[in-house]
């Protein structure tokens, strides 16, 4: 007995063979949706690409620029005050606060994102990894852990949505220039963003280290440090890593508010024209970028992979 027939496919039903590799999938459309968006928003603001043309004297101060980026300065190019130490030594010392503001804004953050991390994250009173083995702590579990949990999160929202740059116009109001404002400026947004990202890793990690753990009896608060937490941290240390690169990078952008890094040399070096001496800032930068990414990929390669 032969099998029945399929059904005849309905007349535009299915793509021709020959044309089926160009039907865009659902990628296609979410790439053309942002393509849209990305030309809606340029003509929206009326962006025109002759507007990125210098002016003639623009122009100048460019080609200025430019000339010395291979003739940094070796010496002022101005007069000093006596004592004054020389421009190597100068961009050294500047790098070296650079990275301390970097050190001291990532350690608060550092501190600001496990706390918030492990409040921002389910795993600690949702589900089985919490544990409800008594009234008492399902009682908890149904009301206090969630409003905990959503608190949590709209701190880390608020703390995160800010940027660096806007958080130190707000502490300088505030404290004025001091260097626990430039601290705190780094820490808050920073420690809002480590915050969230711990978080997820942490629900995210995989469970089974830690339905063993449960299954041997270990408490919920062991569950949660000796069996989630362990299996995010290589993830939550390279993060880490990466956010103090983008801390020094934010560090030197906070010397153009008058906090001695970098940035401020570059900016005054700028203003008065020097531009050999503000290539000689911006490659100190670079080479303290290199340096921490080097270092960086180093401990990772040791203690994480």
């Amino acid at each position: 007995m032969s099998p029945p027939a399929s059904p005849a496919p309905r007349a535009g039903s299915r793509i021709p063979r020959g044309l089926a590799r160009f039907a865009p999938g659902p990628r296609g459309f979410v790439l053309a949706g942002i393509a849209l968006a990305a030309l809606a928003s340029w003509i929206a603001l009326d962006a025109s690409i002759g507007g990125l043309i210098p002016r003639r004297g623009g122009a100048l101060i460019v080609r200025a620029f430019f000339a010395r980026a291979l003739s940094p300065a070796f010496e002022y190019e101005s007069a000093v005050p006596a004592g004054t130490p020389p421009v190597a030594l100068q961009a050294l010392a500047a790098a070296r606060r650079t990275v301390v503001f970097a050190a001291a804004g990532m350690s608060l953050a550092l501190v600001l994102g496990i706390v918030l991390g492990f409040l921002g994250s389910t795993a600690w009173w949702a589900g089985d990894a919490a544990g409800a083995s008594t009234p008492v702590r399902r009682a908890l579990r149904r009301t206090a852990a969630p409003a905990i949990y959503a608190a949590t999160r709209v701190a880390i929202v608020a703390m995160r949505s800010v940027h660096e740059i806007l958080w130190a116009v707000v502490l300088l109001a505030a404290f004025g220039l001091n260097n626990a404002a430039a601290v705190l400026a780094i820490a808050i947004p920073y420690g809002g963003t480590l915050a969230k990202i711990f978080s997820e890793m942490i629900d995210e990690a995989p469970r089974d280290a830690g339905d063993a753990l449960r299954a041997a009896g270990a408490s919920p608060l062991q569950v949660f440090c000796f069996g989630l937490v362990p299996r995010a941290l290589p993830d939550m240390s390279a993060y880490s890593f990466y956010r103090f690169e983008c801390a020094v990078r934010s560090s030197a952008v906070l010397g153009f508010f008058g906090f001695p890094t970098l940035g401020y040399h570059v900016s005054a070096a700028f203003e008065n024209l020097h531009y050999g001496e503000v290539w000689t800032y911006l490659y100190a930068l670079g080479g303290l970028v290199v340096a921490i990414e080097l270092w960086s990929s180093a401990l990772r390669r040791r203690f994480v992979a």
